[in-house]
């Protein structure tokens, strides 16, 4: 590999490009488009100046559409369940219990409730069913934006003290850095404070109402089955992490699982009944946002174009060479989360610290994933959870920066700091 030639070239197409997707609304150039093309161009860089033989960087960018598909399939998988429970009126059991136009109420109501259930589920699965009923509760797009955007903060900061609440914790527990207990125990409280800063912020800006849904906005007309669907749903969603413990199989397997049951349940309720059409899974299918499921295609594979130069990898080394201090290295790592994926980076901090020397439950462990956990909420564009949410409700890079990002990055400090804290009272 010749860096000198590869590390520039792809750096400049990255860097172009996602300056055109934080610029979406100024070119009026769809993100999608410039998602797909920097990574392909990504790729195309990275196989021109490459010295490995054809079959060895198609055997790495082989493993890379593997996992990014996994991904892929998990997101369409969660988007088809939620848009199913959705066309049958299915959520009136959640938004009867949380009905209230009070703008205070609804933005503690919304995080407490998003922050819990990204610890059972996960922050994507948990970020696009929030959406969903954000959308029943609040009909206006532009009064339930700060609500979207708490969703995000919210489900990474629920995500990060689980095992299976985001996928760099699951990773760093799977490979033995983390154990369940200690996890939880070590990060739940700086995940509440990195959550809980940003909310007060909000909640003494809030006064008034949100204009209130009306009845048949909020309820519809309850489909046939809508209870059955629901919690069918639900329970396919949660059962997701129990899957994967108990078959070893990844979390789309179980997704597919769930929509495999709900397409046979609801085959078998309306197939007689022409005018429930609607209802049935092809239908349901062909309301997925396609434009979406591709922007994350194209984000993932040019990071992981970036990662298999070897860029991220030597940004690692880099930070561990001059930073040389574990806490402001793990704090780095949550700020530059926020711009590129964080799985990649993880990784590679397991690769600099072998469990030799770092072992099960060092400080330096609970610091990473709690740092890549909620980081990325920094910049919509920072987590799966953030990039959902541009797909789900085009929130535009520039306008959550200018509301979020500041907020945000005062709770994250404040909750590495009570890590540190924590590790100085008691260990």
């Amino acid at each position: 590999m010749s860096p000198s030639l590869l590390y520039p070239l792809i750096l400049t197409v990255f860097g172009l490009g996602y300056l055109a997707i934080i610029f979406e609304h100024i070119i009026k150039i769809n993100k999608t488009a410039i998602a797909l093309l920097i990574a392909v161009l990504c790729w195309i860089i990275y196989f021109a100046t490459t010295l490995a033989p054809i079959d060895q960087d198609l055997v790495t960018l082989g493993k890379h559409v593997s996992d990014v598909s996994q991904i892929i399939f998990f997101l369409i998988g969660a988007m088809t369940i939620v848009e199913l429970i959705d066309s049958h009126k299915g959520f009136t059991v959640i938004t009867n219990l949380i009905r209230t136009n009070s703008k205070r109420k609804m933005i503690v109501l919304i995080s407490i409730l998003t922050f819990f259930l990204s610890a059972v589920l996960d922050n994507l699965t948990t970020t696009i069913l929030m959406i969903s009923l954000l959308r029943k509760i609040v009909p206006i797009h532009k009064e339930r934006f700060l609500l979207s955007c708490l969703v995000v903060v919210a489900a990474n900061a629920g995500g990060a003290w689980t095992p299976i609440g985001d996928v760099t914790t699951t990773m760093l527990w799977i490979n033995g850095q983390l154990s369940s207990l200690k996890v939880m125990q070590s990060l739940f409280l700086p995940s509440i404070i990195s959550l809980t800063i940003p909310l007060l912020y909000f909640f003494f800006q809030q006064k008034g109402s949100y204009t209130q849904a009306t009845p048949e906005e909020l309820d519809g007309n309850i489909q046939p089955g809508a209870k059955l669907v629901f919690f069918v749903g639900m329970g396919s969603l949660i059962f997701v992490p129990i899957f994967k413990t108990l078959t070893g199989l990844p979390p789309f397997m179980g997704v597919l699982l769930g929509v495999a049951v709900l397409w046979v349940i609801t085959d078998y309720l309306h197939h007689k009944y022409e005018e429930r059409h609607h209802l049935r899974i092809p239908s349901i299918l062909n309301k997925i946002d396609t434009a979406g499921v591709l922007f994350f295609l194209g984000i993932l594979l040019c990071i992981n174009a970036l990662e298999s130069a070897g860029i991220l990898t030597e940004l690692a080394h880099w930070l561990d060479r001059e930073v040389q201090n574990q806490v402001l290295i793990a704090t780095l790592i949550g700020g530059i989360s926020a711009v590129i994926d964080n799985v990649p980076l993880v990784a590679g901090t397991m690769g600099m610290y072998p469990l030799s020397q770092v072992p099960m439950d060092s400080q330096l462990w609970h610091m990473i994933a709690y740092a890549a956990g909620t980081g990325g909420s920094m910049l919509v564009i920072g987590s799966a959870a953030g990039v959902a949410l541009m797909s789900l409700e085009k929130v535009d890079f520039i306008t959550y920066m200018r509301k979020m990002t500041l907020p945000v990055l005062v709770g994250y400090l404040a909750g590495m700091v009570v890590i540190v804290l924590q590790s100085y009272l008691f260990s």
